[in-house]
């Protein structure tokens, strides 16, 4: 998954996991999206698979640098958690097992395409990921600006303060950090 746009960019269903697999699952995402030359960090849990030299090995060939959940942290990646809740919870998921690995794969494509290009995403002000990832967000939140501002002027009772924000968040964090604290002043006490 992209953290930026949310996307999903790269899966396979596989029976068992193994660190060739997670390598070459990586090493097709990373061809078919063309991200050659850029700076790119690649944050997984502590799975062996992702920790394995072949992994280890592909991400140092590639230039990509790789990054860890703290152990013990279960949800170090909000965005991952996220995305598996939005999985579980899709009308569509099934309440049974699959019948064969071809079957969890075609339901997974099924899912892939609607997370990615029907789904609108709050966090991302309502529009799918794959907008997101191709840049056509900023036109379609312009679009709904210019909307709500027209619409606000020809209704103003609608409204008691400004629309809703429809600029595009430029930057991501994967775990931002805690705001820091205000020092607290001692207390006087009265006479």
């Amino acid at each position: 998954m992209d953290v930026f746009s949310r996307k999903i960019v790269g899966w396979e269903v596989y029976e068992t996991e193994s660190t060739d697999q997670a390598s070459r699952v990586f090493h097709k995402t990373y061809l078919r999206e063309g991200i050659a030359g850029d700076d790119l960090v690649l944050h997984s849990d502590n799975g062996s698979p992702m920790k394995g030299a072949t992994m280890l090995a592909t991400l140092q060939r590639l230039g990509v640098m790789p990054s860890f959940s703290r152990p013990s942290v279960s949800d170090d990646n909000p965005y991952s958690e996220a995305l598996f809740k939005t999985l579980k919870y899709h009308p569509g998921f099934p309440d049974k097992p699959f019948d064969c690995l071809e079957e969890a794969r075609i339901w997974v494509v099924g899912f892939q395409h609607w997370y990615n290009e029907v789904h609108r995403h709050s966090a991302l002000k309502f529009v799918t990921p794959g907008q997101r990832h191709r840049g056509e967000d900023i036109a379609i939140l312009e679009q709904r600006h210019l909307l709500y501002e027209a619409t606000k002027v020809c209704l103003p009772g609608r409204w008691s303060r400004t629309t809703r924000n429809w600029t595009p968040v430029e930057t991501v964090y994967l775990n931002p950090g805690k705001p820091a604290k205000k020092e607290v002043e001692p207390k006087q006490n009265a006479a």
